[in-house]
């Protein structure tokens, strides 16, 4: 019997896996560079030397290359933040580390961002952040921003605090990233600017969600983010 264990050599990839890959890689670099709307599946098949054919077989729109991208972006995004949380314990340093490490993958992006949102703005767009499709990438800064809330120390958080907080912090995280879109600040530091403020509230806000008089007004208005977000 072969090992399944992770020093069995991984097996080689495939031809078709292999002009994937080299598409997926054409096409990241073509919108980190040139941007969605110069971004097209013939100039990808040409870099890649196939026809439009083989690229559609692969990826059947640019939609699913930015799907793609959404999903490379938010990788970047837990690789940076992880080491940074395995070295601090304080709540709203660990939800700084993740809204932070966010804006930095981000970045390379920003020329052209605007562009992505005019094709994502849509509710039925299939690369909205928020849509079916997206759920991957989205599901990644879930993760992320639940890691930073139960891997906290310090006075604890009421358990249904625990739980819905992390939704409430990812729509902050989309939100932050439309006002990150349209500034033109250098280095987009009114961007930055604002989350340390909104940092600076949280902290002062956390200790009343202890407070039994104001947990259940708190709670409900978590539980309204979280049907916004659904």
């Amino acid at each position: 019997m072969f090992s399944s264990d992770a020093s069995t050599p991984a097996l080689p990839l495939t031809k078709s896996e292999r002009t994937r890959a080299q598409l997926r890689d054409i096409a990241l670099r073509s919108f980190r560079e040139r941007g969605y709307d110069a971004t097209t599946i013939r100039l990808i098949a040409q870099e890649a030397g196939v026809s439009v054919g083989t690229t559609h077989y692969h990826f059947p729109s640019k939609n699913h290359l930015v799907q793609e991208l959404y999903l490379d972006v938010q990788e970047r995004h837990r690789d940076a933040a992880e080491p940074k949380l395995a070295a601090s314990a304080d709540l709203v340093d660990r939800l700084a580390i993740v809204y932070r490490t966010g804006l930095d993958e981000l970045t390379p992006y920003h020329p052209f961002a605007p562009e992505f949102l005019s094709a994502a703005v849509s509710p039925r767009s299939p690369i909205n952040p928020l849509s079916e499709d997206s759920a991957p990438a989205l599901r990644v800064v879930e993760g992320l921003f639940r890691e930073a809330v139960d891997g906290a120390s310090g006075p604890a958080l009421p358990d249904e605090f625990r739980a819905s907080l992390p939704d409430a912090l990812v729509l902050a995280h989309l939100l932050l990233a439309v006002f990150w879109v349209y500034d033109r600040s250098p280095g987009q530091q009114r961007t930055r600017t604002l989350l340390d403020g909104g940092l600076r509230l949280l902290r002062m806000a956390l200790p009343f969600a202890r407070m039994p008089l104001l947990r259940r007004p708190l709670q409900e208005l978590l539980d309204l983010v979280a049907s916004v977000k659904a």
